[in-house]
C-alpha cells in the first residue's frame, strides 16, 4: 500500500459547476522523491474570482492548460507506475481535495484508482495527540505556498513527522 499526499486548487467550491485548476501529488516516503502536477482546463463557464486568486492563475491562463482527460489519464499512469498496491488519498482537507479528483476520474476515466475512501490528515494528527484543538501544521518543513505540489510535500513531511513522533504505523511504498 502507498500513501499519496494530495493537494488541489480550484476555481470554486465543488466539482462539475467549477473547475480543478491544478494538482500535486507526492508518494509519502522518506526521500519524498516522487511527484506528479497537472494543469487542467476549465469544465465550465463558471468560476469564483476569489478562489481562483488562490492559485496565482488568470482565467485567461487557465483556458490554455492541459485536457482533464488526458490529465487524469497521465495521473492514473504516474499512480500505477509509482504506488505498490492500491493507493492510499490522504490530504489536508480531504473534504474538499477529495470531491474533485474523485469527480474527476470518475467523470473523466470512469473510476477512480484510490477506490471510494479518503483520508484526513488535520483528523490523523487531532487522533494521535488526542486533543481536537491540536494543528499538525508546525510540522511542516516546506511553506504553505498554494503551489500543490509545495503543500502536498509540506503534508508529506508533516505525516512523516508524525510517523516518527509518535510510532504511527502506516504503509510507505
Amino acid at each position: 500500500m502507498s500513501m499519496v499526499m494530495v493537494d488541489i486548487e480550484a476555481d470554486g467550491p465543488i466539482p462539475s459547476d467549477y473547475s480543478m485548476v491544478c494538482f500535486g501529488a507526492i508518494v509519502v516516503e522518506p526521500s519524498l522523491s516522487q511527484t506528479f502536477y497537472g494543469r487542467l482546463r476549465p469544465i465550465s463557464d463558471k468560476w469564483v474570482p476569489e478562489a481562483l486568486a488562490v492559485s496565482g492563475f488568470s482565467r485567461e491562463e487557465t483556458l490554455q492548460f492541459d485536457d482533464p482527460r488526458e490529465v487524469m489519464s497521465k495521473f492514473s499512469s504516474w499512480l500505477k507506475q509509482h504506488c505498490r498496491g492500491n493507493p492510499k488519498f490522504i490530504s489536508d482537507n480531504n473534504g474538499f481535495d477529495w470531491q474533485f479528483i474523485n469527480w474527476y476520474f470518475h467523470h473523466f476515466l470512469a473510476g477512480n484508482p484510490f477506490g471510494f475512501s479518503s483520508a484526513n490528515l488535520g483528523s490523523l494528527y487531532k487522533g494521535v495527540v488526542r486533543d481536537m484543538f491540536q494543528s499538525f501544521k508546525h510540522l511542516r518543513q516546506t511553506t504553505h505556498t498554494h503551489d500543490p505540489v509545495d503543500d502536498a510535500r509540506g503534508n508529506a513531511e508533516a505525516l512523516l513527522a508524525i510517523k516518527e513522533r509518535y510510532d504511527l504505523k502506516i504503509g510507505l511504498k
